[in-house]
């Protein structure tokens, strides 16, 4: 393995542990750097040859949350391409991930409104990324105005969200209930926005 690729691959290992310490009782603010360094199997000093301080790399689990939400939405448009409703594949995915990925979507969840201005300017950030796409999937597949659209995304983003929060520490079962409440819930937006007001 290359100098460049070794340096990579601990960079993963570092984010990689990062997330891995973050729970339902501990948020990005509360781990320390000598623990994501020992998690990570290299020694504090080693942090610095990649990060510049916990703030970057806070940054870059932000960035890296964002990358798997928008792989996620990718992946749903696959599955409704494929022959899956929207509303019910997206959710379903979405639903999936969380349960995959718990610490990815509770940072976004915990930072969105956490103390780090810096970090919720980035989940912002990240945020309406997912809603700019939805935007524009809405006006590909609705042919409404950009307006409406662009309220309709926000509205289902907000939703699904607040869906998810709840689904963190759900088991399986209440799990399928709330996808299944935010079913309905986004098919009254949905129909709601077909009504001129």
């Amino acid at each position: 393995m290359s100098r460049q690729e070794q340096k990579l691959k601990t960079r993963q290992n570092i984010i990689h542990a990062a997330f891995s310490l973050l729970d339902e009782n501990r948020s990005l603010s509360a781990i320390s750097l000598r623990e994501v360094a020992r998690e990570a199997g290299i020694a504090p000093t080693s942090f610095y040859r990649h990060f510049k301080d916990m703030d970057e790399l806070g940054l870059t689990l932000v960035d890296e949350a964002g990358l798997a939400l928008r792989q996620l939405m990718r992946q749903a448009r696959r599955r409704i391409a494929s022959g899956g409703g929207v509303i019910h594949t997206s959710v379903e995915t979405f639903m999936e991930f969380i349960a995959a990925n718990t610490n990815v979507f509770r940072l976004l969840l915990r930072e969105h409104t956490g103390t780090s201005s810096a970090y919720r300017l980035a989940v912002f950030r990240e945020i309406q990324h997912f809603i700019d796409e939805l935007t524009d999937y809405i006006i590909e597949q609705q042919g409404v105005e950009y307006a409406c659209a662009q309220l309709q995304a926000d509205a289902m983003v907000r939703l699904v969200f607040s869906a998810g929060a709840e689904a963190l520490e759900a088991d399986d079962k209440l799990r399928r209930e709330i996808g299944e409440r935010v079913k309905a819930q986004l098919r009254f937006v949905q129909l709601g926005a077909t009504q001129k007001g």
